[in-house]
């Protein structure tokens, strides 16, 4: 019989169908990730502890969405980064245009795999410690309804020529 803790995580099969799905649909997928000193972002771009990242064909490079890794290259503000996420640092994928995805827990307790090589250095990571470890809430899902009081605003993205509501994440404190 096998034994739970023996099996590999769901999550890394969960973001590849949803990111699958998006782009299927004509769909951009959005990835949510809570930094932390194994993540490798460009943290000027970092709010609060997280980031968004658009992870369609449009925006990435040499694309990876691997068991343990998200991995891939991009612009940010005209400049060539490559980006590196740990699968369990990954706290939800959604479509940018419907807000439709699934959230997952980030455990404070839980330690990341050692990033590779070119992870980011500790003086980078270093002001951010306490803002990461000081975030204990987990997100339980993604909703396109706007509730004012539970709602927390992503950045602003496009707008579709059609108009529409923005996604939003509800945090269950």
């Amino acid at each position: 019989m096998i034994d739970a803790n023996d099996t590999t995580s769901t999550r890394p099969y969960l973001i590849r169908a949803l990111y699958e799905w998006c782009t299927d649909n004509g769909l951009t997928p959005y990835v949510s990730v809570a930094v932390n000193e194994h993540v490798q972002v460009p943290f000027e771009f970092v709010k609060d502890g997280e980031i968004v990242l658009n992870i369609s064909f449009d925006a990435t490079t040499s694309l990876k969405l691997g068991n343990d890794y998200l991995e891939f290259k991009a612009r940010f503000g005209g400049v060539a980064r490559e980006i590196i996420v740990p699968i369990e640092q990954i706290s939800g994928i959604y479509a940018r245009e419907n807000g439709q995805g699934m959230a997952f827990p980030i455990s404070a307790s839980k330690s990341a795999k050692q990033a590779p090589q070119r992870s980011v250095s500790d003086k980078v990571a270093g002001p951010l410690a306490s803002t990461i470890e000081a975030r204990t809430t987990t997100l339980v899902s993604v909703e396109s309804s706007k509730r004012a009081d539970d709602a927390i605003e992503l950045e602003d993205p496009p707008r579709s020529p059609t108009g529409g509501q923005r996604p939003t994440l509800t945090r269950i404190k």
